[in-house]
């Protein structure tokens, strides 16, 4: 991903009003990140843990969505969960149930879309094995790290193709 600013990211959000992409908190360490090894960057709110953020380039053009973990979800902490976007596998809460509100008329009426994501929404990390999941399961895979970060990069898609059903800004 090519590194972006804090006017870019706030600009980029189609899911939210501009009110609530200028309050929203951004990372930290934005400018420490390590852009080259990003697909998209993704955060959680330090100030409302529920809340989460994925930024991508998405057709030529930087989108950002809001995320919020789903509530009262049943999750066993003995077994392992597999992330919808990197397929790596985390134990206990390592991965969480986001949803994200449709973009136009459909998100206003309170419609989301929702997949399990990396619970630190650092799913480029962990295909690039630049970070670990701690979880006792690992998978083999054969693929190599270019065709995990294309398929990575290709269920964020799929679920973004789902935020933005319905809207002409999707085609």
């Amino acid at each position: 991903m090519n590194p972006v600013g804090e006017r870019e990211i706030r600009e980029s959000f189609v899911n939210c009003s501009k009110g609530e992409a200028r309050r929203l908190n951004l990372p930290r360490n934005l400018s420490e990140l390590s852009w080259a090894d990003l697909d998209f960057l993704g955060w959680r709110d330090p100030g409302a843990p529920d809340r989460g953020y994925l930024v991508v380039e998405r057709q030529g053009e930087l989108v950002g969505v809001t995320l919020r973990v789903a509530q009262d979800v049943r999750r066993s902490f003995t077994k392992s969960t597999v992330c919808s976007l990197c397929l790596t596998p985390h134990s206990g809460s390592g991965v969480a149930l986001f949803v994200a509100p449709r973009v136009g008329a459909a998100g206003r009426q309170g419609n989301t879309v929702g997949t399990y994501i990396c619970a630190d929404l650092a799913c480029s990390l962990y295909v690039r094995g630049t970070k670990r999941a701690e979880s006792g399961v690992r998978f083999e895979e054969t693929l190599t790290t270019e065709e995990r970060i294309t398929r990575t990069a290709l269920n964020l898609e799929g679920f973004l193709d789902k935020v933005f059903d319905g809207d002409l800004r999707s085609a």
